[in-house]
C-alpha cells in the first residue's frame, strides 16, 4: 500500500512497554520515510485533535522508560464523550464523527491504537465505521484470549514478586500474616503467578471463589504445625462465595466503572477477628505499572511495534497484532475482544500451586 502519513495513540491505563511500542511503530515508519503523528491522551487527542509530530528525536532514548509519552486516558471514549466543554458523565455525547473528521483531516492513511478491551472495543467501532486501523493490545492482567501474552504484565508481574520477597522477611520478623493486594480485576495471572514465585501460602483469584472459614482453617493448621507466619496474595477483583468483591467506588465516566480494591484489608480484618492472628495488608495498586519495563517486556513491545506497522503496509486494518508461539501474527480485533483469558481453575498452573502446598482458600479446589 502507499503509506504516507500514520497516527497513533496509547489509551487505557499505562504500563511499562507502551513507550517501547511507540518507539517500535515509528522507528520502523520513519526509515521508510512515512510520516507518523502521536495523538495525546488516547482517543482524547483524535477528538481534541491534539498530537505531536514524531521524529527520530522524540523516540530517542525511550525504550526503557515507563509510562507514556503521549499521555493515556481510561474514560475519553469518543462513542460516549463525557470529559467538559464537549460532555459530561451525565449527558455523554456520542464525538465519534469529529474523531473521523479529524483523521482525515490530518491526511492520515491509518491509526495504530495501543490499548487493552476498551481501546480494543473503541477500535473496532471505529473499523466499522470506515477508519483503517491496526491494534496492539495492552493489558498488565494478561487476559486478552487472542494472544499469549500482553506487553507490561511481565513487569507487573516482577514488581509482585518482588514485593512476596520483601514481605517475607517482616512477616517471619513479626509472626504475622501479610496479605498482599496486586492487580487482576477479572483474572488472576498476576497473583497466581507472583504467589507461586514468591512462595505464598494461600493465593486468592477472581476465577476460584474463596470462603473465610477455609481461609482461616489453614492458616490456623499452619500456626499449629509451628509456621509462625504466611503469606496471602490476593487479586484486587478476588470474590468470595456469594460474589462479593472489594468496592472502593464507582466511576460512571469510565469505560470499566466498578473500582475495585481493598481486599487485603477486609481479609486482614477478617484474620485478626477470627484466627487472632496478627495480620498486616499490603497493596501494590499503581507501582505494577510503574518503572522500567523488564527486558522481556522492551523485546515483546518491540516485536509487536515493529509488526503493527508491517500490518499497516500490508492493509491488515480491523486486525491486531498477536504473540503467538514466540512469534507475532494477527487475528481480527472482534475475535481479540469476544473472550477472556482467565485462569483454568482445574489447569496446571493451579494444579502445580496445590501440590507444592498452596491454598486457594476454597474447599471445592484441593
Amino acid at each position: 500500500m502507499n503509506i504516507k502519513k500514520i497516527g497513533i495513540l496509547t489509551a487505557g491505563g499505562d504500563c511499562p512497554g507502551l513507550n517501547a511500542v511507540v518507539r517500535a511503530v515509528s522507528k520502523n515508519a520513519l526509515r521508510q520515510g512515512v510520516e507518523v503523528i502521536g495523538f495525546k491522551n488516547g482517543f482524547d487527542g483524535v477528538v481534541r485533535n491534539e498530537f505531536i509530530k514524531i521524529t527520530p528525536d522524540v523516540v530517542s532514548g525511550i525504550l526503557t522508560l515507563g509510562g507514556t509519552i503521549l499521555g493515556t486516558s481510561n474514560i475519553a471514549n469518543p462513542f460516549k464523550y463525557t470529559l467538559p466543554p464537549f460532555g459530561t458523565p451525565e449527558a455523554p455525547n456520542d464525538l465519534s464523527a469529529v474523531a473521523l473528521h479529524n483523521f482525515h483531516a490530518n491526511q492520515l492513511d491509518a491509526l495504530i491504537t495501543i490499548g487493552g478491551d476498551g481501546t480494543l472495543s473503541m477500535s473496532q467501532k471505529f473499523v466499522e465505521l470506515g477508519m483503517p486501523i491496526v491494534a496492539v493490545p495492552k493489558t498488565i492482567d494478561n487476559d486478552l484470549s487472542a494472544t499469549d501474552q500482553t506487553f507490561g504484565f511481565d513487569s507487573a508481574l516482577t514488581v509482585a514478586t518482588e514485593a512476596i520477597d520483601r514481605i517475607h522477611t517482616t512477616a517471619q520478623s513479626h509472626h504475622r500474616v501479610m496479605i498482599i493486594e496486586t492487580m487482576g480485576r477479572y483474572a488472576g495471572w498476576i497473583a497466581l503467578r507472583a504467589a507461586i514465585a514468591g512462595g505464598g501460602d494461600i493465593v486468592l483469584i477472581p476465577e476460584i471463589p474463596y470462603n473465610d472459614d477455609v481461609i482461616v482453617d489453614y492458616l490456623l493448621k499452619r500456626r499449629a504445625q509451628g509456621k509462625n507466619f504466611s503469606i496471602v496474595v490476593a487479586a484486587e477483583g478476588a470474590k468470595n462465595e456469594q460474589g462479593e468483591q472489594a468496592i472502593t467506588r464507582t466511576v460512571a465516566a469510565s469505560t470499566d466503572p466498578i473500582r475495585l480494591g481493598g481486599i487485603a484489608y477486609k481479609l486482614s480484618n477478617m484474620i485478626e477477628d477470627r484466627a487472632k492472628i496478627e495480620s498486616r495488608a499490603c497493596v501494590l495498586g499503581h507501582m505494577q505499572r510503574g518503572g522500567t519495563p523488564t527486558a522481556f517486556d522492551r523485546w515483546l513491545s518491540t516485536l509487536y511495534g515493529a509488526k503493527a506497522f508491517d500490518m499497516v503496509l500490508e492493509g491488515k486494518f480491523g486486525y491486531m497484532a498477536s504473540f503467538r508461539n514466540f512469534g507475532i501474527t494477527e487475528v481480527k480485533i472482534a475475535d481479540a475482544v469476544s473472550q477472556l483469558k482467565l485462569v483454568d481453575p482445574h489447569g496446571e498452573e493451579v494444579k502445580a500451586a496445590l501440590e507444592v502446598g498452596m491454598s486457594f482458600g476454597s474447599a471445592q479446589i484441593g
